[in-house]
């Protein structure tokens, strides 16, 4: 069977270097062109056999039998997120990425959360440690092998980089990968790929070619085999074009797509077939989303291929979803059924406490869901589409029973103004953010924050354990109030706590006051000395000097101390806590639980 171009990914944190890198690489400028200088839009390029020859230059020696595979089909993806698009049921269309690390600031959030849609698409990836010509003192040699850039610095220069290295080999560790600079690794089954890289100079781009060629070459060939027949294909941006209509920017992995084929790609209200009017592809080196001449229509394609597939009734399409080439003679109801299946593991609807999520693709949809799951965050309502009033009525039903889940995470899409109404009405959070990762950062920083508020005013409703003996030569009044010195030997006591006696366990009743110095005060803590008033004992007679009493705590504030809030005591304080319940289990065996 024929070897289709491996279709390769570019990952990383915000202006780490991905389109620079590219950019070089293609010697085109649509980074310059880009708003911000950042990747706004999808797009692919296609890298031909002799241009990956030129690239590698002084390295094809290292490959005896030549490059084998047909090129490089390169996806440049937004930002970090977009890489969620080329999904595909098991896995992710992408045969391999790379992900680009800046060498002087390391890792960063958004590093993580390429690692952990990487690692859950089983995607595998080499590192781009790029930016080496601003490692201080780096002296830049435009277009050059990193191995030869490398052995022109000074020893002070070379120690930096590999300290830096270091720094991000140390990084990965702790994820549990093993990593190291490309010409130290002898097996690149056990070892992850850095290469130094810079975009601005070119620098090590040859290696970075050579490494990412050489692994597809030698692991991914049973992957990159293609099937004759019908294609199958991921929808990357769903577009309106002048004079075109609604179009896909389409990644076809296998199989051929040709001209008036029937196929059949997932809608917002269904899957939608439609006959292919054009296929539109990009000259090779030139970047499907920013040509300089228009594109080449074609007859049919064979994976892989970017290609923009023009057809009728594709307004709802979405981003995100699979495309799929009807054979002749088939019945379209069964792929319409396989299209259905693939959008509704994504798109749900469950009767549980749970979010509200939506998105604008289908890709964004599946990686939030993803990293909700990995934090633990049921999910009630998971769609494509603008926040509607229906939206925010099941996150207050959802609220009135878990406040805590009764929110709304959007990303991508717009709050209709009947549901911004409704939502202030009800008080139901909407969470926005054009990032996914800071989008989820802010959902569970606030659970967290509202969980420890929730926490704060659940532990100072609390009684807390105090244990206080009675000062000798102290007793100022006998009976109403009676009032006497007393010294906190342990935790705390506040106005209108009830006091035991621990000689027969006689409740004494209700503090009134404390005075310290001759001036009420809320609360003693232990060491200090102060006088207590009390209406119901008579000293004398219910207390005496050198008494040990107890705050009493209730038996269910107890249990909540024990099982919530220990953390919050102070060791004395525990210590305190679990004396008053050795003594209340003399009287009640098994009070408050276990210890």
């Amino acid at each position: 069977m024929p070897i289709r171009q491996p279709i390769v990914c570019v990952l990383g944190h915000v202006d780490s270097g991905k389109t620079s890198l590219l950019d070089e690489l293609r010697k085109t400028t649509v980074q310059a062109r880009e708003a911000g200088g950042m990747t706004q839009h999808i797009g692919a390029s296609y890298f031909p056999v002799e241009t990956l020859k030129q690239l590698i230059g002084p390295y094809m020696s290292n490959f005896k039998t030549g490059i084998e595979i047909p090129g490089l089909l390169i996806v440049d993806t937004p930002g970090h997120e977009a890489f969620t698009n080329l999904r595909r049921r098991g896995g992710s269309v992408a045969d391999i990425a790379i992900l680009v690390v800046d060498v002087l600031r390391g890792f960063e959030a958004q590093t993580f959360e390429c690692i952990e849609i990487l690692k859950a698409r089983k995607t595998p990836f080499i590192v781009a440690v790029n930016k080496i010509d601003r490692v201080p003192g780096w002296r830049s040699q435009q277009s050059t092998q990193f191995m030869q850039s490398y052995a022109a610095q000074s020893s002070f220069v070379r120690e930096e980089l590999d300290n830096r290295l270091y720094q991000v080999m140390g990084n990965f560790s702790r994820l549990g990968f093993k990593t190291d600079r490309f010409d130290h690794i002898k097996d690149f089954t056990i070892n992850l790929a850095l290469v130094p890289t810079s975009a601005k100079t070119g620098e090590g781009l040859a290696e970075l070619v050579m490494v990412l060629v050489g692994l597809t070459q030698q692991f991914l060939k049973k992957r990159l085999q293609t099937t004759e027949g019908s294609a199958k294909g991921s929808i990357l941006e769903v577009k309106e074009e002048p004079g075109l209509g609604v179009t896909l920017n389409t990644i076809v992995y296998d199989g051929t797509l040709h001209r008036d084929d029937l196929v059949v790609v997932g809608g917002k209200d269904g899957p939608i077939s439609a006959r292919v009017r054009a296929i539109l592809v990009p000259k090779p080196l030139d970047e499907m989303r920013d040509p300089r001449d228009k594109f080449t229509n074609v007859e049919c394609v064979y994976a892989s291929a970017g290609v923009k597939v023009v057809a009728p009734g594709l307004e709802t399409a979405l981003a995100g979803a699979p495309l799929l080439g009807v054979p002749p003679g088939e019945d379209v109801a069964e792929y319409c059924k396989l299209i259905t299946e693939e959008v509704g593991r994504i798109r749900i609807a469950k009767q549980i406490d749970g979010v509200i999520v939506k998105a604008d693709t289908l890709g964004s949809l599946e990686a939030m869901a993803e990293i909700l799951r990995v934090n633990n965050v049921q999910v009630r309502i998971a769609d494509i589409g603008d926040i509607s009033k229906r939206d925010v009525i099941e996150a207050t039903v959802v609220k009135t029973r878990e406040p805590l889940v009764g929110a709304i995470l959007a990303f991508g899409v717009k709050v209709l103004p009947d549901a911004e109404t409704e939502a202030e009405a009800n008080g139901v959070k909407i969470f926005r953010d054009p990032i996914i990762y800071n989008l989820i950062d802010n959902y569970l920083g606030w659970v967290k924050d509202k969980r420890e508020a929730k926490s704060e005013e659940e532990f100072a409703a609390l009684i807390k354990p105090g244990k206080v003996t009675v000062l000798p030569n102290c007793i100022f009044r006998r009976a109403k109030p009676a009032v006497f010195g007393v010294e906190i030997l342990g935790g705390r006591i506040k106005p209108k706590v009830s006091l035991l006696r621990v000689e027969d366990g006689s409740d004494l009743g209700e503090v009134d006051q404390i005075q310290d110095k001759g001036k009420a005060i809320g609360e003693a803590k232990v060491g200090m000395q102060v006088a207590v008033s009390m209406d119901k004992p008579i000293a004398g007679r219910h207390i005496f000097e050198r008494d040990i009493l107890f705050v009493k705590v209730p038996e269910d504030d107890a249990k909540v101390l024990l099982s919530a809030h220990l953390d919050d005591l102070t060791s004395e304080e525990q210590g305190v806590l679990r004396e008053y319940i050795t003594l209340m289990r003399k009287k009640i065996p098994f009070w408050a639980g276990s210890l």
